[in-house]
């Protein structure tokens, strides 16, 4: 199965193919459709400003992103490390003011909205004194690095009105919302059991990244990346490879489970957290002091079906979520989405009757073909086609997902991955973790809006 974007080309030739084997399955090339497609052109005054608090790897994603987006300016960028200046504005490819306290970018007057890129464990911080400055937030994931932050976040966003969207993008994804489509359809029957996985190997994709050379405590603040966690010597390794630790991050969890959730939330349209969830897993690879597991598998117990969650460092296997219907298979996997019928024809019983008496075999099929006569041939139907969805070759569903930000922030409507879709995939993160460090099974307590064992 391709993995990459999909050319015109590719379809064309795929499709032949496929009429030429006598097989039956459609091919289809999604078409990207940007919400600015059928606007007019916006005027000046309709321009969002934004600044990016926060410009590492993330950071300079969503401002290299934001260059595609029409109607919005970066005006400022700030981080905690120099050179992360530097790179914040060739992203954007503009000499924007640059500085590490994040409090001068919320007192501008001209910053509409904010990007919070920082570590997890800052999250809280700095998207409260985002919504107490009035700015409109887009954080990314995951949204909370506690239970309690996350609630505290959704309170601030109330009590500010401010619009907020969390970073996701897979959520805005045209490849997920053809499998929204699908789903909603009915054609998959009922769906129980759901399993994702996002496995890498290497070490960038384990966070190992290197350490920039003029990394140092003149170049870094140190101390502010230290706020609301433990006291320690400078440690470079800790600031550039934040995700390996849990004073900062929530490990894979935090980085690729919440992918995963977001994308079966959004497809299933749940608005709910799992009643429960088991990990297990271990750190069989990456012993370099880190916290986290460089394998987790969950299991997560939803009112209506299940879930199992894989995220191994040591083989990859790349990103897939399957969703198994009673009448259809739902895979997604890389940039590509798979819809199969099952076979769901009444048949005669095949295995069990050959342990009758041939008289009783007989007699048992001799009644189901009554009860189930043949079809016409004239009127018979060919069984139902699988379909194969791809996304054009230059797609970006992180474009898309900045854009769906900036619409709500000018309609003032909520987006799909709101803070309370943001909340909900985070608390998600956080039962796989709980679960993991102390062996045994997290259950959502929602009236106390709490884990316990």
């Amino acid at each position: 199965m391709k993995h990459g974007p999909w050319t015109r080309r590719e379809f064309v030739r795929l499709g032949s193919g496929a009429t030429a084997a006598g097989a039956v399955v459609k091919f289809s090339l999604l078409e990207s459709k940007p919400l600015w497609a059928a606007a007019p052109p916006l005027p000046p005054s309709d321009t969002v400003h934004f600044a990016s608090i926060g410009t590492g790897v993330r950071g300079c994603e969503l401002l290299t992103a934001s260059r595609r987006v029409p109607g919005i300016e970066c005006v400022a960028v700030c981080d905690l490390y120099d050179s992360r200046h530097t790179a914040a504005q060739e992203s954007v490819k503009k000499n924007v003011p640059a500085t590490r306290n994040y409090k001068e970018i919320l007192e501008r007057k001209d910053v509409d909205a904010v990007f919070i890129a920082v570590t997890d464990h800052q999250h809280r911080k700095v998207f409260e004194d985002a919504c107490a400055a009035g700015k409109d937030i887009y954080c990314e994931k995951p949204m909370s690095h506690t239970v309690d932050d996350g609630f505290a976040m959704v309170a601030a966003a109330a009590r500010a009105n401010r619009i907020v969207q969390i970073g996701s993008q897979r959520v805005s994804s045209i490849l997920y919302a053809q499998a929204k489509e699908i789903y909603d359809s009915g054609k998959m029957g009922e769906v129980y059991s759901i399993e994702a996985y996002w496995d890498r190997n290497s070490p960038s994709g384990a966070w190992v990244y290197p350490i920039p050379p003029d990394a140092s405590e003149q170049t870094i603040d140190w101390a502010a990346f230290l706020d609301g966690a433990p006291k320690r010597a400078f440690d470079p390794a800790r600031f550039f490879r934040w995700r390996c630790f849990q004073d900062y991050g929530e490990g894979l969890a935090g980085d690729l489970f919440v992918h995963l959730i977001s994308g079966i939330h959004f497809i299933t349209s749940t608005s709910t957290i799992a009643r429960r969830a088991q990990s297990a897993g271990g750190l069989f690879r990456w012993k370099d002091g880190r916290d986290f597991p460089d394998v987790i598998e969950t299991f997560y117990d939803y009112p209506n079906f299940r879930v199992y969650l894989r995220c191994n460092l040591n083989n990859d296997q790349g990103e897939f979520i399957g969703l198994y219907g009673t009448k259809g298979t739902l895979i997604i996997k890389g940039s590509t989405l798979t819809y199969t019928p099952q076979d769901t024809q009444p048949q005669p019983e095949s295995y069990s009757i050959y342990g009758w008496p041939a008289a009783l075999r007989n007699q048992y099929l001799d009644k189901f073909r009554g009860e189930h006569p043949m079809a016409d041939p004239l009127r018979f139907k060919v069984n139902e086609e699988s379909e194969v969805f791809g996304v054009p070759e230059g797609y970006s569903d992180l474009v898309d997902h900045e854009a769906n930000f900036f619409n709500s922030v000018r309609t003032r409507n909520k987006p799909v991955e709101n803070e309370e879709f943001g909340n909900n995939a985070a608390i998600g993160c956080h039962l796989a973790n709980y679960s993991y460090f102390k062996e045994t099974a997290a259950v959502w307590d929602a009236g106390n809006r709490k884990i316990k064992s």
